[in-house]
């Protein structure tokens, strides 16, 4: 899938700037034209192919007027700073609609940010608005049209952060005013820097804002778009200052480096920052601006912005580490349960009855607990204990999913039947996540062994006791705090 994600792009972006190139558009607007297909193929995550259109159809209608703000406040630093603020602050506030409020939010951002890296004026803006519906138009043929390999695929999970409550006890409510409180400390910090290249800070500090909800993630994601962009200043060095002359050279880095960029995004973000700083290094190549010192100050400016992301979810309205862990985890262990009902459901003849998207949605709400857990399972984390606790934790939780997999593989067998004990198997496996999750505290009693004969009668048996006894074993972790300070426990997640 990211093979397909990442070759889909190149095409992608490709299609945009070689259809920009032959309208005549100036190099500034193909640049607009590649970066905004780049955007609408890498930020739109909508669960369905008709989501994802939709999304990316409405881009125009948020990346067109602030296009027009950058460009018409370019001479206008105290306005322009203003319109920063304000965007930062309401494309974060927009995760609470989703992931469609998300990828606007992003593009819109985005967009301004573009307008300054181009130093994009008002003259310019009937081209940049040409190349940016071409390319729109460009990446959406290739992704919904030439390539749409998830059409007749089953939907992905999509998995959002708790956005529950109300005023500041909203959760994207506080990191919006968290983010803007980190852009302006980068902005002002950047402007000291550099009074041309200041943007840089404010974007870094945006992007460490990108899919994290607590202050951990947000540490560990600052810290590794630093590390990211130092080694990928390093590659362009060695790259992008000598070859950035040669054209067609630079076509093929810059090429590698969106696929780099796509490929990398799931698993590593310092991998993918390096991708996106050659990227970056080679197009300020062909703008004709590219020297050591701009590297070197790309650096700066993103330690700059890092830190004010830092700053800012430490100190402004923090929302802590182990109060998100705990409602990723009570959210995948309500998953379990869940997926434990359908397939009874299943197995005892229901026809509507389906655990499958359960188990898409366990592996996805795993992959956020994952992320939630990182900071204290990275290796450079000095609480040994609690990181000893969150790493049995993750392991017991992998393993709920591989027996809920086997599950639900049973119940797809149409030769699979109902058992009588299975239903006594459900009901202690929904006790356990009870016991688990319920505010009055408790733990899982543990259940006596089956006998070899009987998990072997039903194969659903196995998988049933095997979740048994994570959920048992997962009590003694959950009894103690993941993170944070220490608190008494109170029997929840």
């Amino acid at each position: 899938m990211r093979l397909r994600f990442a070759s889909r792009a190149v095409l992608g972006i490709g299609l945009a700037v070689a259809l920009c190139g032959a309208a005549g558009y100036s190099l500034v607007a193909v640049i607009t034209g590649g970066l905004t297909a780049l955007l609408a193929l890498f930020t739109v995550t909508d669960a369905t192919v008709r989501g994802q259109a939709l999304t990316t159809a409405l881009m125009p209608a948020v990346g067109l007027p602030v296009l027009a703000l950058g460009a018409v406040l370019h001479d206008a630093p105290l306005a322009l700073d203003a319109v920063f603020l304000a965007v930062v602050g309401a494309g974060v506030y927009a995760r609470r609609w989703g992931p469609r409020g998300h990828s606007l939010g992003v593009f819109a951002f985005m967009t301004l940010f573009v307008a300054q890296f181009l130093h994009a004026v008002p003259g310019q803006l009937p081209e940049l608005y040409g190349a940016m519906l071409l390319s729109l138009l460009a990446s959406s043929a290739v992704r919904f049209g030439v390539w749409c390999y998830e059409r007749g695929m089953p939907g992905p999970a999509v998995v959002t952060a708790p956005t529950g409550g109300n005023g500041l006890d909203r959760m994207t409510t506080r990191q919006a005013v968290q983010a803007v409180a980190g852009a302006g400390f980068a902005l002002a910090a950047g402007q000291v820097l550099s009074d041309q290249r200041w943007y840089w800070a404010v974007g870094a500090a945006w992007w460490v804002f990108v899919n994290t909800t607590s202050r951990g993630e947000t540490v560990v994601r600052g810290f590794r778009r630093f590390l990211g962009t130092v080694l990928g200043v390093l590659l362009g060095l060695a790259i992008a200052v000598p070859l950035h002359h040669e054209p067609v050279i630079a076509a093929v880095v810059i090429a590698m480096s969106v696929f780099a960029i796509f490929y990398t995004a799931a698993v590593s973000y310092t991998w993918m920052m390096l991708a996106v700083t050659v990227m970056a290094s080679m197009l300020y190549g062909l703008l004709g601006v590219l020297d050591t010192g701009l590297l070197a100050l790309r650096v700066s400016e993103t330690a700059v912005g890092a830190l004010g992301a830092v700053l800012a979810v430490l100190f402004v309205l923090p929302v802590t580490t182990h109060k998100v862990t705990d409602a990723w985890v009570e959210r995948a262990l309500h998953c379990v349960r869940a997926c434990t009902a359908e397939t009874a459901a299943r197995l005892a003849g229901s026809p509507d009855a389906d655990p499958a998207p359960r188990v898409a949605e366990l592996e996805a709400i795993l992959g956020r607990v994952r992320l939630s857990l990182a900071p204290l399972v990275h290796p450079f984390s000095p609480m040994r204990a609690r990181k000893g606790r969150a790493r049995q934790v993750l392991a017991l939780l992998d393993e709920c999913a591989r027996e809920v997999r086997g599950l639900a593989s049973v119940a797809a067998d149409p030769e699979a039947s109902h058992d009588a004990r299975l239903a006594a198997a459900c009901w202690r496996v929904e006790a356990a996540v009870e016991a688990l999750t319920s505010p009055r505290g408790g733990r899982p009693a543990r259940q006596p062994e089956p006998a070899a004969g009987h998990a072997a009668a039903h194969p659903a048996l196995a998988h049933l006791h095997g979740l048994e006894r994570a959920l048992v074993a997962m009590a003694v972790p959950l009894a103690a705090p993941l993170a944070g300070a220490e608190r008494v426990p109170t029997g929840g997640a």
